[in-house]
């Protein structure tokens, strides 16, 4: 089983003590959150972050815009976040209403503050191998390989899913000159006749289809390292990806719960604590 909190508390240990640092420079780092709507689960996701960030060492500044906001109040918020030199990270909770739209929120936030990495301008920069804020849950996925100590580097990675938020992102990354990294990436999906021809012979398989059920033993290597990247919810019901029987066959496995969802908050405050510090840089 490849768990993921272990490597979560190594990615906070670290981010606590630089955010330790920074505040002895007399830099308090802020991670501001909006939510828009009275959904329930995202609030306790808020809540769940904010209580994170306090443990870490940040402020999260907050702002809870009614489900009947305007798409110009939502850009109103960002920019007066933007604008504010303490603050040096932004959150949009998703999803928001459905008469708004996302994407055209996250273009007017300031790139640099993106700590969900899915701004246009950072996406160009991970394809381009510069730095700046990365992906969430493709970062935690590196992190835990390597963690775990699982060889990447010349090795077959392939990614059943191509959506922005996991899969191309993923590919990218994974593809990259590093030691954590460096692999022979495919990205597969389900509109690709006989896909699982391809999933078969991976030796690190990426489910990110959101489809649940969809890797089933057959279509896994065995011996194969398989990471549970894609859910869907069904009321409160979590439905992954990955099939259970798929570990009789796996080398190793994300576990269904508590696999890349700890390293994907991680990665959240490791972009929250990396813009803090290019904010502040002397």
């Amino acid at each position: 089983m490849l768990p993921g909190a272990p490597v979560a508390e190594e990615v906070l240990a670290d981010v606590a003590r630089r955010a330790a640092a920074l505040r002895e420079r007399g830099v308090e780092p802020a991670l501001a959150t909006i939510l828009v709507g009275d959904d329930s689960a995202s609030a306790g996701y808020i809540r769940i972050k904010q209580k994170q960030a306090a443990e870490l060492g940040f402020v999260s500044p907050h702002e809870h815009l009614p489900a009947s906001a305007t798409q110009e109040d939502l850009h109103r918020v960002i920019a007066r976040f933007n604008d504010d030199p303490t603050v040096h990270g932004l959150l949009i909770q998703y999803p928001i209403p459905g008469h708004l739209d996302y994407d055209a929120a996250l273009l007017t936030v300031d790139p640099d503050m993106d700590v969900d990495g899915m701004h246009p301008l950072n996406l160009g920069r991970l394809s381009s191998g510069l730095p700046g804020p990365v992906p969430c849950t493709p970062a935690g996925i590196e992190a835990l390989l390597a963690h775990y100590e699982i060889p990447v580097a010349g090795h077959e990675v392939v990614i059943l899913g191509r959506g922005a938020t996991i899969g191309r992102p993923l590919a990218m990354l994974l593809a990259q000159k590093r030691p954590t990294a460096n692999a022979a990436v495919t990205v597969v999906h389900t509109g690709v006749p006989d896909w699982a021809r391809y999933t078969r012979r991976a030796d690190i398989l990426v489910a990110a289809a959101g489809v649940p059920g969809i890797i089933q033993p057959e279509h896994v290597r065995p011996g194969a390292t398989v990471i549970g990247a894609g859910v869907r919810y069904e009321g409160r019901k979590l439905l992954p990806d990955v099939d259970e029987s798929v570990a009789e066959v796996a080398g190793a496995i994300t576990p269904r719960v508590g696999g890349v969802g700890p390293t994907t908050v991680a990665m959240l405050f490791r972009n929250a604590v990396d813009a803090a510090e290019r904010a502040t840089a002397s």
